[in-house]
């Protein structure tokens, strides 16, 4: 019998990020998701929402529930210390709270938010100290609603074992993961080690793939389409059955950005990681030894603007390289429930 149909069933989906550059908003976000007979959308900002009035929502919510596409809602960035606050955002408290009701309204059962990135770590403690203060200020709101917060590792701010621990500060009754299985690499974690360590706590997720490779300063990483990459996903969606599998396996793939060195054969590089113990360490460079380059084709997109004909070339590569993305999760990985009938 094939061990796929006897496995335990993982919802799989996409983040709205993934296709940033279309622009598409909530429920156009629903019928392409249908579309590709996924289970679940990640609407990972709320400025992924036409409006944020409850009309609106209502109709999302109706709208999400006719083409049988479930929502995962997202907010943003809690951490006012942080160069991803928005000034915009009054309070760190009233963003989740916005973050809540919309959830709420949507019929998720969770909102998405992130404490920062990489240039936070030389303030690390005391950017997570703030979000540990802010989550436990609306933990009446999100219990009395139902509502669980998922904390993403988000771009280099926190390795998983800082996350963990923010979580169990905070309040794990109501707060728990978006476990993101590519910006580990930006502090040298192997995606395994990661989802070994929040599994518990996952509530949903961003799953992509990432090439690393040793680097003569340390190693090399660079997000890539599902498959193309280093991370053993059949050990990685083996494990998630094991340890989540009720959260969604929401792909959100980020391509044509060039490999970044991480440096870490030099001593500056672990001013910022003072604590990480080395048997975790080893598992990364284990990922690099065995890791390779990309090779395959990739527009790559360089800072400010582009010329018209790349701006075009990366905004298709988007659709194509999520879409063949989930192609993979289905039929390599037999992840998903809705693609099978």
């Amino acid at each position: 019998m094939n061990a796929t149909k006897t496995a335990i069933p993982i919802r799989l989906g996409f983040d709205s990020y993934s296709i940033r550059d279309f622009r598409w908003k909530d429920i156009q976000l629903l019928d392409y998701a249908a579309s590709l007979k996924v289970d679940t959308v990640q609407l990972s900002g709320l400025g992924d929402y036409e409006s944020l009035e409850p009309e609106h929502l209502a109709k999302v919510k109706e709208h999400a529930a006719r083409v049988g596409v479930a929502i995962d809602s997202g907010s943003g960035c809690i951490c006012p210390l942080s160069s991803g606050w928005n000034p915009k955002d009054a309070t760190p408290a009233e963003l989740l709270r916005k973050g809540l009701r919309v959830a709420k309204a949507v019929g998720s059962n969770s909102v998405r938010c992130y404490m920062g990135g990489r240039g936070d770590r030389p303030q690390l403690e005391r950017c997570m100290d703030v979000t540990i203060q802010a989550l436990r200020s609306v933990r009446a709101e999100a219990m009395d609603l139902g509502v669980r917060i998922a904390v993403e590792n988000h771009s280099g701010d926190m390795q998983a074992r800082e996350l963990k621990s923010l979580i169990e500060a905070a309040g794990k009754d109501f707060v728990g993961a978006n476990l993101d299985s590519g910006n580990p690499m930006w502090v040298v974690e192997d995606p395994l080690v990661t989802l070994e360590v929040l599994g518990p706590y996952v509530i949903t997720t961003h799953i992509r793939d990432s090439a690393v490779f040793e680097h003569p300063r340390g190693a090399a990483a660079q997000w890539v389409a599902l498959g193309d990459g280093s991370v053993n996903f059949h050990r990685f969606v083996e494990l998630y059955r094991k340890v989540c599998p009720h959260a969604s396996m929401n792909l959100e793939i980020i391509t044509g950005r060039p490999a970044t060195v991480l440096s870490y054969l030099e001593p500056e590089f672990w001013t910022v990681f003072p604590h990480m113990p080395a048997w975790e360490f080893a598992r990364f460079v284990e990922l690099a030894k065995n890791g390779h380059p990309y090779l395959g084709p990739m527009v790559i997109g360089g800072s400010g603007k582009q010329p018209q004909a790349i701006e075009a070339a990366l905004k298709e590569q988007q659709r194509t390289d999520l879409e063949r993305s989930l192609e993979y999760a289905k039929k390599v990985l037999g992840v998903g429930v809705r693609w099978r009938s």
